[in-house]
């Protein structure tokens, strides 16, 4: 191995020494109290040679030492950290302290040589100088990896926000719609604007049935503590028993288990009534606003107009037909509310109510009460079962007075018998009797089968199929004129006519004057009667029939068929509506103009009026008890028989229809009544006289200037 320089060693301050031989003079310095410097042992070189011995050897082999240059203050002996370490451990101690001079200076013995000869090969021990044993601190338990933790974490976290992502997703873009109507539907609350129903009024605009503003009372018996001493405290106020009332007070049980949070106690209370009750403090007991029905007149045309149900829906009469025009529309607030107040900013939609329209009739109010009253009367003094009576003007068709007996008060009629509401002319079945001729009269005239100067021979009795008829006037056989037929209400003579017309001619005239089918005058449940078809003929039908047996007819059909002949021979169906006023604007619009045809020419409709009126002025006539004294009137007596369900009823119909004045009329009255016995001069003429006496003034249509005409009942 070449020789190795030696390097000059420093001291403690940095400075360099000259090269130290291994058996030269110990080194002046002291020795390091912690081992800073070599003392007690020799220092070795990785070879086994001493440091000494090492620089000797370079010496003598003519080697210089090279210089070095220091690094950063750091000493050049690339031994120091290990003889540092044999020192104390302190690899810095040198630079810390500056080494302690000694004067003891401890070597190492010489290593004995190895014995020559082979030896096992080993490997020499490692000198501890050289590489110092160093304890390995022991490992920490191993932990787990925050890495992992972490991004399973992370992935955790992410699938929650997924999934709340995606249900918000479902809530707010397909579910949001049901939840929102759902909740909408917990929110809104909708209060009713009631539409105000329209009147009925008369001809005038007179009040027959018109709407009040009233109250409506209503408890919530979730709230009432008390019911016995609340409904003690409400029964004289509202006419009701307390019994009743506490009742309602106590609540119900609803289908789904709730229990019922409103009863009506009461409809229609009057306004001041209404307060009284709220002053009283009552708890769970509340007013809200409500609508009375008003009958002024009471009964007076009660059959006509019908009424309502506390619900202000019509249920018969005219309230029920025109239901729709007089209902109008209600409105309603739609909003949303909450503990029974609005919510400010909530959603509010106002539709507004619609008020009715209102109903102007043909019918006179004040001519309705004398008609009705009169007919009352005279059925109470005739011990009548069911009478009717019915007034048309002439050309328009407009029923001026329609009355039925019985009637009822329409205010109470929750008190009445149904069969007391029955409107008798359109609903009265009848086989009209003799009022009948006058369509056979005129059909005959019409078709030129007879003139007004034609007189027929006139048996006692004449037989047609199965059945005699006779006459209560015996001709015996004499020569009858037409008036003198008419007048005593001849059968025989009738029956001849009817022979020369014709069962089907018959048949058209009776059609062509409206029987058989509803008059259409805007009633419900009008009847339509029934004409016997030719083909059904039996027998006695010809005899029956022309006579106004057989045949199913209304007071209004017949009143209607009279108005006919009054008019000139052109029939206009009767109306009860005159016109409809708009519950909105008010705007009056008159309905459709009626149905009108010919049936006769004025000529014929002329010379069979001036035959009718022999019946009030020839003596002995069946409707002498008719004549209107100062005015030429002119009419047919009648006895027929009810009919329900095709079935004669016991007693008799005494009817009687006429026209004033005859030489132009101007109203026509019909007048029926159902009684246990008495033919229409007796019963119906009376109470034709007093109606069409009273009709002729509250209009003020003059008397009379031509005198009826003579009558020759036998001409010879």
């Amino acid at each position: 191995m070449p020789p190795r320089s030696e390097e000059p060693r420093r001291d403690a301050t940095g400075s360099r020494r000259g090269p130290s031989r291994g058996d030269g003079p110990a080194d002046p310095r002291p020795a390091e109290p912690g081992g800073g410097g070599i003392s007690g042992a020799r220092a070795y070189t990785p070879r086994g040679r001493t440091l000494g011995e090492q620089r000797l050897g370079d010496a003598r082999a003519g080697r210089a030492e090279p210089r070095r240059t220091p690094r950063g203050g750091r000493s050049s002996d690339p031994f120091r950290p290990a003889l540092q370490v044999l020192s104390g451990g302190r690899a810095n101690a040198a630079r810390r302290e500056p080494p302690r001079r000694t004067s003891v200076v401890r070597t190492v013995p010489r290593r004995t040589p190895p014995p020559e000869g082979p030896s096992p090969r080993r490997r020499p021990p490692r000198p501890t100088s050289a590489r110092p044993t160093v304890r390995r601190r022991p490992r920490p338990p191993r932990l787990a990896d925050p890495h992992r933790r972490l991004r399973l974490g992370t992935v955790l976290v992410l699938a929650l926000f997924a999934v709340i992502g995606i249900r918000l997703v479902v809530l707010q873009a397909v579910e949001s719609p049901a939840y929102a109507g759902a909740g909408l539907a917990d929110r809104m609350r909708t209060v009713v604007l009631p539409a105000p129903r329209g009147t009925i009024q008369d001809r005038y605009g007179e009040l027959l049935a018109h709407s009040v503003e009233a109250r409506y009372v209503y408890a919530d018996p979730t709230q009432i503590d008390d019911p016995e001493a609340t409904a003690q405290a409400l029964s004289a106020l509202l006419g009701k028993p307390a019994a009743e009332l506490a009742e309602k007070l106590r609540g119900r049980t609803l289908p789904r288990g709730r229990q019922s949070e409103f009863e009506y106690l009461a409809r229609g209370v009057d306004v001041g009534l209404a307060e009284q009750i709220m002053a009283l403090d009552l708890k769970g007991i509340n007013v809200r606003r409500d609508e009375r029905r008003e009958v002024p007149g009471g009964d007076l045309a009660a059959n006509l107009i019908g009424f309502t149900s506390l619900d202000k829906i019509g249920l018969e009469g005219l309230e029920a037909r025109y239901e729709k025009l007089l209902a109008g529309k209600d409105g309603q607030i739609r909003q949303e509310a909450a503990l029974g107040a609005p919510i400010p900013g909530g959603f509010s939609e106002t539709t507004e109510a619609k008020p009715g329209s209102s109903l102007k009739l043909t019918i006179d109010r004040d001519l309705q009460y004398i008609v009705q009253v009169q007919l009352a009367e005279a059925m109470a003094a005739a011990k009548g079962l069911t009478g009717a009576a019915v007034v048309l003007e002439v050309g328009t068709g407009e029923v001026l007075a329609q009355a039925s007996y019985p009637t009822y008060d329409a205010r109470n009629w929750r008190e009445s018998d149904p069969a007391d509401r029955d409107d008798v002319a359109t609903g009265f079945v009848i086989e009209p009797g003799s009022v009948h001729k006058a369509i056979t009269f005129g059909a005959a005239l019409q078709e030129g089968v007879i003139t007004p100067d034609t007189t027929l021979p006139i048996a006692n009795a004449v037989r047609r199929g199965d059945t005699a008829f006779t006459d209560t006037r015996r001709a015996n056989g004499q020569q009858m004129s037409l008036a003198g037929m008419m007048a005593y209400s001849s059968n025989v003579g009738t029956i001849a006519i009817a022979d020369q017309l014709g069962p089907d001619r018959l048949i058209d005239y009776q059609q062509r004057f409206g029987l058989g089918e509803p008059t259409g005058v805007g009633l419900l449940g009008e009847a339509s009667g029934r004409l016997l078809p030719a083909d059904e003929w039996s027998g006695s039908s010809y005899g029956s029939v022309p006579i106004g047996h057989s045949v199913d007819a209304t007071p209004l059909q017949m009143a209607a068929a009279y108005a006919a002949i009054a008019n000139d021979g052109t029939y206009v169906a009767p109306r009860l509506v005159k016109e409809i006023i708009s519950g909105t604007d008010g705007k009056h619009t008159t309905p459709e103009a009626p149905p009108t045809r010919k049936v006769l020419t004025p000529d014929t409709a002329a010379e069979l009026r001036t035959i009718l009126e022999a019946v009030t002025t020839v003596d002995g006539a069946t409707g002498q008890e008719a004549a209107v004294p100062g005015y030429r009137v002119a009419g047919k007596t009648g006895t027929g028989y009810r009919l329900v369900n095709g079935r004669k009823q016991p007693g008799e119909v005494a009817a009687f229809i006429g026209m004033a004045p005859a030489e132009k009329p101007r109203y026509v009255i019909a007048v029926f009544a159902h009684t246990p016995g008495g033919g229409g001069g007796d019963v119906a003429a009376p109470m034709f006289r007093d109606m069409m006496r009273f009709t002729l003034q509250h209009y003020k249509v003059p008397p009379s200037t031509v005198a009826p005409p003579k009558f020759d009942v036998f001409p010879r």
